[in-house]
């Protein structure tokens, strides 16, 4: 299960997007329109409201066979039995986490040098988010990373690299040069009046 993910499309959740929906249907209809992966994240809500909101939406990705990773929490991902867990440079070490995660989860670690993404595999994940690749509101902190910088780490790594961070329908292309494994998507679905039109405009523009 672990080696066979599609990350093509990776949906990371935010609430504070949705227009006249909830987060659960706005997952089954990103899905519906060709979402492949989603990451769940939450920030600033007690565990407990996490916990409930992840079990919930694990219902909507085991229904369609969409793996569901949990950004930061492991207690939360292993509570509900996600898929796996997607953790920054400043959590805990991947080495840790992979202890008690097990090798059966899948680990993605989020970076923006060539050295960090090295680094990750290095220590056993399974993937890399690397951005941010253009402006986003979604993540203050994010460093910048050129094209040039994602193609040499898709070049010098061996696990998949998921580009992240202001990537729209528009500027996807800009993108197709480095030949990475997907893109993670956050404002160009879940802001989207339509959710599913928006995930089908995405899938059609890197097919």
């Amino acid at each position: 299960m672990k080696n066979n993910i599609d990350y093509s499309l990776y949906l990371i959740t935010d609430r504070e997007m949705l227009v006249d929906t909830d987060i659960y249907t706005a997952v089954e209809e990103a899905i519906k329109g060709g979402v492949t992966l989603v990451q769940l994240r939450e920030k600033d809500i007690s565990t407990l409201d996490f916990y409930n909101i992840a079990s919930k939406i694990k219902t909507v990705t085991d229904k369609y066979k969409v793996p569901l990773i949990i950004n930061d929490r492991i207690d939360i991902a292993l509570s509900i039995d996600a898929a796996g867990v997607h953790l920054g440079q400043s959590d805990m070490p991947a080495t840790i986490a992979r202890s008690i995660i097990g090798n059966n989860k899948i680990m993605g670690i989020s970076t923006s040098t060539l050295k960090e993404a090295q680094e990750a595999e290095r220590q056993g994940a399974d993937y890399v988010g690397v951005g941010a690749m253009f402006p986003t509101t979604t993540k203050d902190d994010a460093n910048a990373v050129s094209v040039h910088t994602l193609k040499e780490i898709k070049d010098n790594i061996s696990i998949p690299v998921v580009a992240i961070g202001g990537i729209t329908e528009k500027n996807v292309d800009l993108l197709k040069i480095a030949n990475i494994d997907g893109i993670a998507i956050i404002s160009d679905i879940l802001a989207k009046k339509c959710v599913k039109a928006a995930a089908e405009k995405l899938c059609a523009s890197i097919k």
